[in-house]
């Protein structure tokens, strides 16, 4: 199966390769490479081998660019305290009585993370990726020149796999990389790829822009990768991809590997979504706020192309609306094919999303759409997802199974905080306490509520109340996803 790794070790992707598929691309390359032995001797004979021309020839070097770069990625540290669950029996005062007053008292371990990061503002904001904080409570960074920093975590948006850590000394100034702009990036780009790899400390390496756009990766909610061969290995997550005007252009997130480390395949985020994150940061939001659609889109297949008239699969197809939403607003209709946005070409659903989720709120968008046989343009506003009902924050009794859930009520901006594919208005569970009767009994993030004990419920104030009544046993009506089924639980 193949890996994406980032710093804390693997997890699948959502693609698999096929065996068969290598084998026959192995037995390509060989081909390729015979071919190659017998016909370079007669291409050898044509060129001309020349000698450096001066010391400057011998002499070139991407020192300079690393000089300027390097002390703006810094290491990144995190750490949170686990105390581990305690036994029942070690409170009865017989234990204590005979095996002494700490007999059971909860241990407690430290979860450590490493990774890496890039300072993007002179006042002390860094940026990282979001897998490299995940649950941390502690996080501290250390500089190139052997300085350390305490942080606070300022942000956190898990959807793009992003994070942004603010020093807490006051009146320090950092050194500062620039932003670039990762939409000018054509493959073949030079890059330099600089992080703390296994924390050995930091190290660059250097390789090119391999691929530009990659889709299907596996991690986020916004696929839209810059691939590189330049090394990248666990450690490196969070750290610089930069170009050759020693601009922040990526931020490295993962790697395909079978063997744990760096094949040549690397991924990073493009300048572009970190600059919205880090805009973000900078208001004062907790939260990423990005256009919403408000429709579903679906990717183009050959049928689809050839019966709306493309010359092969691209784009992005409405296949379904929500009223009101700025899609419906805009003027799109189901069937259309969107096929850029603001002169940037679309080939799949999740480009649109990243195209979309990188533009400005409060103007507009122009769509190129392939409207049956014929391309139109649609102006969409750019407005964040109405919070509509008002989410209304319930934290669920203790008493019951879903004791530790919060509760809300569901809104187009909560299904985006929460990727959730819906519509309409429901109750959906929030956040789980680490270790709560709701994470016992498998209640999960993002589950809608049906009904309780047969009795339908359609806001959080209701839900508190069907729970405050005092029963034998739950019957609770779950929706997950498309699946929804009922479990019945003790009181």
């Amino acid at each position: 199966m193949r890996m994406v790794i980032g710093a804390h070790g693997m997890r699948p992707a959502r693609m698999a390769m096929r065996r068969s598929v290598v084998s026959r691309s192995a037995v390509i390359a060989a081909a390729v490479f015979m071919a190659t032995v017998v016909v370079a001797p007669s291409m050898a004979l044509a060129q001309t081998r020349e000698v450096p021309q001066g010391r400057g020839e011998i002499q070139l070097s991407f020192s300079p660019i690393v000089k300027k770069v390097a002390p703006s990625v810094v290491n990144v540290y995190g750490a949170r305290v686990e105390r581990q669950q305690q036994n029942p029996l070690f409170e009865d005062p017989f234990f204590r009585r005979f095996f002494g007053g700490d007999f059971g008292v909860p241990r407690e371990r430290v979860a450590r993370s490493l990774g890496s990061g890039v300072i993007v503002d002179p006042s002390g904001i860094i940026v990282t990726n979001h897998h490299v904080i995940e649950n941390m409570t502690e996080v501290k960074i250390a500089l190139a020149d052997k300085r350390e920093f305490e942080c606070d975590i300022v942000l956190r948006d898990p959807r793009t796999d992003l994070a942004v850590l603010r020093i807490r000394d006051k009146g320090v100034k950092l050194p500062a990389m620039e932003l670039g702009d990762s939409d000018a990036l054509e493959v073949g780009d030079l890059v330099l790829a600089i992080g703390n790899p296994f924390g050995v400390g930091q190290t660059v390496t250097q390789g090119i822009v391999s691929a530009l756009a990659r889709t299907q990766v596996g991690i986020g909610d916004y696929q839209f990768f810059i691939q590189t061969d330049a090394a990248i290995n666990p450690g490196n997550s969070g750290g610089a991809l930069v170009d050759m005007k020693g601009r922040l252009v990526g931020i490295n997130s993962a790697i395909y590997s079978r063997s744990g480390g760096s094949v040549g395949i690397g991924f990073a985020i493009p300048a572009a979504m970190t600059r919205v994150v880090v805009e973000s940061a900078k208001s004062g939001g907790k939260l990423v706020k990005r256009p919403y659609f408000g429709g579903r889109l679906q990717a183009v297949t050959a049928d689809i192309a050839e019966s709306v008239g493309l010359d092969r699969p691209t784009g992005a197809m409405v296949a379904d609306l929500r009223p009101g939403s700025p899609a419906a607003a805009a003027g799109l209709k189901r069937g259309d094919v969107i096929l850029s946005v603001d002169g940037q070409a679309v080939d799949d659903p999740d480009a649109f999303g990243y195209r979309l989720a990188t533009r400005p709120m409060g103007g507009e968008a122009t769509l190129t759409v392939q409207r049956g046989s014929r391309k139109e343009t649609v102006r969409i506003r750019l407005a964040p997802a109405p919070e509509t009902p008002a989410r209304d924050e319930v934290k669920l009794s203790s008493r019951t199974p879903f004791g530790g859930a919060t509760a809300a009520n569901l809104s187009p901006a909560v299904a985006e905080e929460l990727s959730m594919d819906v519509s309409g208005a429901g109750v959906v569970i929030l956040d789980i306490g680490e270790g709560s009767s709701a994470a016992q009994v498998g209640l999960k993030k993002g589950d809608v509520i049906v009904a309780v004990n047969g009795e339908k419920v359609g806001t959080s104030r209701e839900l508190d109340a069907a729970l405050s009544r005092r029963a034998r046993y739950w019957e609770i009506t779950i929706k997950r996803g498309e699946e929804v089924f009922t479990a019945v639980l003790g009181g």
